[in-house]
């Protein structure tokens, strides 16, 4: 690679780190980023090199949260345990199922989303403290750690977006609380994949760490903004990145 797509590779990684750090999606920044700069590469290779940046990135937002706000550990613990084991499966499983199959199950899901916010503009802005049955604390545990977690292996961008939704919807968090505690699960489903990746030896190690660096400064940035300016903040940010998301899918889609 040339110095200059070296440069782009890493700018890039930063605004995904900030982006992922705020509400999640930051892979549909920086996973393009490395198929485009680096297109003779397998798509394992930049699947595997992404989630070493994402890996450094998330980790690194998760503790600044955890200083700065009050993420559910309760759920999140377990969740982020189960996480690492399914993320590793989907990670397994990417080879052996097309993301043709799945790409316009994820845009009704995104869309569905979309819906949510947006019929709903309360959603997040506040807590709403629901009363917390097992089913429920179970389903919040659940669909994060075993669901979103092996959809994150697989496939990968709007993990943290669909993480902030579960928490919002089946626990009433609003959204920075919300963002808080995904980190703490995406850190999880970014491990389990990158060790999967990183033992078939897929991972670019060089780069790949150049861009984790990157991802922090990116993350803290994010964090700390999402955290200052609040929930409406955060909302504003999630819609962009679903109507991302829902473009890019639909331009891959029908093209």
């Amino acid at each position: 690679m040339h110095a200059e797509q070296v440069l782009l590779l890493l700018s890039a990684a930063a605004s995904a780190g900030w982006v992922d750090a705020v509400v999640g999606g930051g892979g549909l920044i920086q996973l393009p980023a490395l198929l485009l700069l680096n297109p003779g590469q397998p798509v394992a290779t930049a699947l595997a090199t992404n989630k070493l940046g994402s890996l450094a990135g998330t980790s690194s937002a998760a503790v600044a949260y955890l200083r700065r706000t009050k993420p559910d550990l309760h759920v999140a613990g377990p969740a982020a345990v189960m996480a690492v084991c399914f993320a590793a499966v989907g990670a397994l499983c990417a080879a052996a199922i097309s993301s043709d199959v799945l790409k316009p199950v994820i845009m009704v899901v995104l869309l569905t989303v979309a819906a949510i916010v947006v019929l709903k503009p309360d959603l997040g802005r506040v807590p709403a403290p629901v009363l917390r049955t097992r089913r429920r604390v179970a389903a919040a545990v659940l669909v994060p750690g075993a669901v979103i977690a092996f959809y994150d292996g697989l496939v990968g961008p709007g993990t943290g977006t669909f993480l902030v939704i579960a928490f919002t919807t089946l626990l009433g968090m609003d959204f920075v609380t919300a963002s808080a505690t995904s980190k703490i699960i995406n850190t999880g489903t970014n491990l389990g994949a990158l060790l999967v990746f990183a033992a078939q030896g897929h991972v670019l190690w060089a780069i790949g760490l150049a861009m984790a660096a990157c991802n922090v400064v990116g993350a803290q940035a994010g964090a700390r903004m999402a955290i200052s300016r609040g929930s409406g903040f955060v909302r504003a940010v999630l819609l962009c990145v679903v109507t991302a998301l829902v473009a890019k899918l639909g331009y891959e889609q029908f093209t």
